[in-house]
C-alpha cells in the first residue's frame, strides 16, 4: 500500500541510519519496576533518551524534562514506531500526499501546496497507549514503559477538514484512513494504517502537520508530515504521512479491528489477568497528574516545599489539581498556570510543609467534565490508559 518516491538525504539521511542501528550510548538508568534498566541513548535530532528498542526506535522521554516546562522540547519528544522499515531519506521537493477514495477528485498534494492553505496551530498532548504499562500489575506482554511515553508540543498546519474539502468528499462517506511511509520488514506484518470516523477527520480540529514548536518536524517524529488528533492517543498520530482514503464503510485493518483496542466497560478494565468480554478501539485520553520536581525516594529540607507538576485530559481541560501531603487523608489545592490550551498540559504549584519524617504526597487532577483519577490502578489485558493518582515517597530532613 506504500508508494516509493524518489529520495536524496535530507536532515536524517543514510548516514544517520547506521547512527540508529548502533545507537550512541550515553550512561543506563533503572526504571521503578522490574527489569527497568534501560540505556540512555543519542539518536540524530536527539538528546540522549531512554531506549526501550532499537529496530524500530522507540524512545522514551527521561521524566525529568517534564519539570523544564509546559512545552516538551523537539529534542526530548518521545518516539514510537511499530514497523522497522522507517524512512530514512525523503526528498521534500518530491514528497506528495495523496488524498483518494470515496471523494469527487483524488488530489496529489505538494508540501508547498498545503503550507499554501489557511494555517492552523494549536497546542495538544501526544501520549502512547501504552504509557505507563511498566507500572501495571500483573504485568503484560507490551513495551514495559514508565511515564514518559508523552510530550506537549505546539503543531503547525493545516486543518484536515481543509484538505478533505480540496478533494471533494462524497455524500455516504463513513471514515477516512491513514497511512505513512513507514513499513514492514516482512509481508506477513500488517502495513501500518489506522481510521477515524468521518465526523471527527471534519471536526476542523485534526491536522496535517508540518511543524513542531517553530520547527520542521523531527525525523523520528513524522517529517515531513504527521497527522495531529488533538485529544486521542499517539496510536491515531500518524508519521510521515503520505496517504489518506476517505472509505464508504468502517476501515477493516489491523491495527484497528485488532490492535489497540479497550474493554468495553465505562473504566475500560477488568479484573486484574482477565479478558475483556468485548472490545472497542481506544479512543480519548483520560485524565492524568504528576508531580514533576521531586522523584521518588527524594530527600527534602524539612519545612515549606515547593511542588509543581502538570496535569492533562482528553479535551475537557483541567478544572483543579489537588495535592495530599499524607497519602490522601487531605487535600490542598493547588495553584494552576497558564492555559495554553484545553488539550496541552496544564501546570501547577503549590507549597506544601512537610514535617521531619516520612511522606507519601499524591496528586489529583479533575478534568472540566467532572471526571477524575482513581485512587487505586486500574487493569486492562493491554497496558493501556493508566491514571491512577500518583504517589512519590519523599524523606524531609
Amino acid at each position: 500500500m506504500r508508494k516509493e518516491i524518489p529520495r536524496r538525504e535530507v536532515l536524517f539521511g543514510a548516514g544517520a541510519l547506521a547512527l540508529v542501528g548502533r545507537s550512541v550510548l550515553a550512561a543506563e538508568v533503572g526504571l521503578p519496576f522490574g527489569n527497568g534498566e534501560r540505556p540512555l541513548v543519542a539518536y540524530p535530532g536527539k538528546r540522549p533518551l531512554l531506549q526501550m528498542t532499537a529496530r524500530p526506535p522507540q524512545l522514551e522521554t527521561p521524566f525529568s524534562v517534564f519539570d523544564e516546562g509546559v512545552i516538551t522540547p523537539n529534542d526530548a519528544f518521545f518516539v514510537r514506531y511499530h514497523l522497522a522499515d522507517i524512512p530514512t531519506e525523503i526528498d521534500p521537493d518530491t514528497f506528495r500526499l495523496r488524498v483518494q477514495g470515496y471523494v469527487e477528485a483524488p488530489v496529489s498534494l505538494a508540501l508547498a501546496d498545503l503550507k499554501a492553505m489557511p494555517q492552523t496551530e494549536v497546542v495538544a498532548v501526544n501520549q502512547c497507549s501504552g504509557n505507563s504499562r511498566g507500572f501495571f500489575e500483573p504485568r503484560m506482554a507490551g513495551g514495559q514503559l514508565a511515564n514518559g511515553a508523552m510530550g506537549c508540543a505546539r503543531w503547525t498546519g493545516v486543518s484536515l477538514k481543509t484538505v478533505l474539502d480540496k478533494a471533494g468528499v462524497k455524500a455516504g462517506s463513513v471514515q477516512v484512513a491513514f497511512e505513512g511511509l513507514d513499513g514492514p520488514v516482512i509481508p506477513e506484518t500488517p502495513d501500518f494504517a489506522k481510521a477515524l470516523n468521518i465526523d471527527h477527520a471534519r471536526d476542523g480540529e485534526v491536522m496535517l502537520a508540518w511543524g513542531m514548536n517553530g520547527q520542521e518536524l523531527p525525523w523520528l517524529n513524522g517529517y515531513p508530515l504527521r497527522l495531529v488528533v488533538p485529544g486521542l492517543y499517539g496510536t491515531y498520530w500518524v508519521k510521515h504521512l503520505n496517504a489518506i482514503t476517505v472509505l464508504d464503510k468502517p476501515f477493516e485493518g489491523f491495527w484497528m479491528k485488532t490492535a489497540y483496542r479497550i474493554p468495553d466497560t465505562p473504566c475500560a478494565c477488568t479484573e486484574p489477568g482477565k479478558a475483556a468480554a468485548s472490545t472497542v478501539p481506544i479512543g480519548r485520553f483520560n485524565v492524568r497528574s504528576f508531580l514533576t520536581n521531586l522523584i521518588d525516594g527524594a530527600s527534602v529540607k524539612a519545612g515549606s516545599t515547593p511542588l509543581r507538576g502538570i496535569a492533562f485530559d482528553g479535551g475537557s481541560g483541567i478544572k483543579t489539581v489537588e495535592v495530599s501531603a499524607n497519602d490522601g487523608g487531605t487535600w490542598l489545592p493547588a495553584k494552576l498556570g497558564q492555559d495554553f490550551g484545553r488539550y496541552a498540559f496544564r501546570a501547577w504549584t503549590l507549597d506544601v510543609d512537610l514535617p521531619a519524617g516520612s511522606h507519601i504526597i499524591r496528586v489529583k487532577a479533575t478534568a472540566n467534565d467532572g471526571t477524575s483519577q482513581p485512587m487505586e490502578p486500574r487493569w486492562n489485558p493491554a497496558g493501556y490508559m493508566r491514571n491512577v493518582v500518583e504517589s512519590t515517597r519523599v524523606r524531609a530532613a
